[in-house]
């Protein structure tokens, strides 16, 4: 297959068996509607499960769009998974998803390459013996507020606020829920915002989107209930600091080698500046997802939208293509 026609089988993989599966299966209900509306008429939905992933390779795709979240589908798995059977696919290869699905490796290649990011520690549920070491080690290593995250989740699942001493037990046992590893951080203090940016080895950024709730923390509930927060597009931010998050979040998505479309989410600390929290390379496609958002503001339609990324992954991957 040298060129992507209208005639081509994509094959929208969605649903996995993560904790972020029901957004998965909105991305994919809503990406699988999309191309059926561009004239996609060999298009189809596949729910992934853990028993049926061979079955994505006796359907004999063109081409894969990836509509998963979270494990399984974000970390490097489905996409080794694809090249090893020659499938062409949307998003990020196995090791920019790989890294950016662990929050502490992002953080460390962020804090390598000398872009902005909170302080931060990363430690196992072993390591932790005793809590009232551990409380005053955190105390003298970050001061109160701080932030608990598990290390590879999205969708703001798992993480918690500690505003005192007296949470850290109950937010450790929330945090080791959904893994091993802990990402204690150091709490912003700011505005947040998300960069959506768009391509492959040149890159382009979409309107900064600022996110904004009555809520002091924006958790998962917040994101996807509706009423519980805004997005105001483009983001109440100066010239100066929308220059700053355009050119820290390009250099983000050159550096993590992202692909297709991926968002870099920033606070913007009231001393430090916009400091890097995250980096999303499966964003949600949703009808309340950021990057559809940003794109209607540029006047692009969620169809054109998904269009783009399809051909993004086509030419990302035309090595596999036989």
């Amino acid at each position: 297959m040298n060129t992507l026609s209208k005639d081509n089988k994509i094959l929208v993989v969605c649903g996995g068996f993560s904790s972020e599966r029901e957004i998965s299966l909105l991305s994919g209900r809503a990406i699988y509607q999309a191309l059926l509306k561009l004239g996609y008429k060999n298009a189809s939905l596949f729910d992934l499960a853990r028993d049926n992933a061979i079955d994505i390779i006796k359907q004999k795709p063109d081409m894969v769009y990836i509509a998963l979240h979270g494990k399984g589908g974000e970390d490097g798995s489905i996409q080794g998974f694809l090249e090893w059977a020659n499938i062409p696919y949307t998003g990020p290869g196995i090791c920019s998803s790989a890294v950016c699905m662990n929050k502490v490796v992002t953080k460390r290649f962020l804090e390598s390459a000398g872009l902005p990011t909170a302080k931060f520690e990363a430690y196992y549920k072993d390591d932790i013996k005793d809590i009232d070491i551990f409380s005053q080690h955190i105390k003298e290593t970050f001061g109160l507020p701080l932030i608990f995250k598990p290390s590879c989740q999205g969708s703001s699942i798992g993480i918690v606020l500690v505003r005192k001493e007296e949470d850290i037990q109950n937010a450790l046992e929330e945090v080791f829920k959904y893994g091993d590893q802990l990402l204690a951080e150091q709490f912003l203090d700011g505005v947040e915002l998300s960069l959506p940016i768009m391509g492959n080895e040149h890159p382009m950024a979409l309107p900064i989107i600022e996110i904004v709730s009555e809520r002091e923390f924006i958790d998962y509930e917040t994101k996807y209930t509706k009423g519980l927060c805004q997005h105001i597009i483009p983001a109440c931010i100066d010239e100066v600091t929308a220059k700053q998050v355009e050119t820290i979040g390009l250099e983000a998505y050159r550096l993590l080698n992202c692909r297709g479309l991926s968002r870099i989410d920033f606070i913007v600390d009231k001393t430090k500046g916009p400091m890097i929290i995250e980096v999303d390379t499966l964003p949600g496609m949703t009808a309340m997802s950021l990057f559809p958002a940003a794109a209607r503001f540029m006047g692009i339609s969620f169809e054109e939208l998904v269009e783009k990324t399809l051909l993004l992954g086509f030419e990302a991957k035309r090595d596999l293509i036989d």
